[in-house]
């Protein structure tokens, strides 16, 4: 925790000429910048992955149509064939557990009052006028969404909700272009129904998390959420 809470200072020592006392804020975007680069092969590689498995529903409706009556020899089959064309089932799931440290790292960070048995400076840090250690629920003891904490949180809204419905209506565009296809009037595999039902509204979900977390790890979700969209965007066209 102390080395973490060294680097984001001296990004913020770097930033500060540039963005004042939002510095800090400014680092913990460019810190999320850097993660998604360093995940970026691995979303290249979920992309073609998502691609081939695509490709293989034709197959997988074939081995479903062959072996109805025996799911345990289905599944088998199915496994088989992933093994045979090198895909993983679990390869889109990488890049977002990937992530998952340095988020809980950024989490913890703004959470604890004190970092290696001294106070946490970085607790005094702002984006504008909302603390990066504050949370939502606190801008009601402090002017309310139309003071200058609650304005920071409408635009940070504003921003998960315009990427949350672009994230959408890619996911609806990008499933109704590559179908998972049915097996002979079944569904294409158990589960899937409910899944591909749930998949468009995930990146809404992030709206409940910028509610509930120090502001520093909002801005790590909202980033992040922002890149993968344009990120879809671009290796799923």
């Amino acid at each position: 925790m102390s080395v973490f809470a060294s680097l984001v200072e001296h990004l913020a020592d770097l930033l500060q000429p540039v963005f004042g006392a939002s510095a800090a804020a400014a680092a913990i975007v460019l810190f999320t910048a850097l993660v998604r680069l360093l995940v970026h092969p691995l979303s290249r590689a979920a992309a073609r992955g998502q691609k081939a498995r695509t490709a293989l529903q034709p197959r997988i409706a074939e081995l479903r149509r062959k072996h109805a009556k025996n799911p345990e020899k289905l599944q088998r089959a199915v496994l088989a064939l992933h093994t045979e064309e090198k895909v993983s089932p679990l390869s889109g799931c990488l890049p977002s557990l990937c992530q998952v440290p340095a988020f809980f790292l950024l989490y913890h960070l703004f959470s604890s009052s004190t970092i290696g048995g001294e106070a946490n400076e970085l607790l005094s840090h702002r984006l504008l006028a909302a603390p990066l250690g504050g949370r939502w629920a606190d801008v009601f003891g402090d002017g309310g969404l139309t003071g200058g904490a609650g304005l920071v949180y409408v635009a940070l809204f504003a921003v998960v909700a315009a990427v949350a419905t672009f994230s959408y209506r890619l996911t609806k565009r990008t499933m109704a272009d590559r179908p998972v296809l049915p097996a002979g009037g079944g569904e294409a595999v158990p589960g899937v129904g409910a899944i591909t039902r749930v998949m468009p509204f995930m990146s809404f979900f992030t709206l409940v998390t910028v509610a509930v977390v120090p502001l520093a790890a909002a801005l790590y979700m909202v980033t992040s959420t922002t890149w993968s969209a344009v990120e879809r965007a671009v290796l799923y066209r």
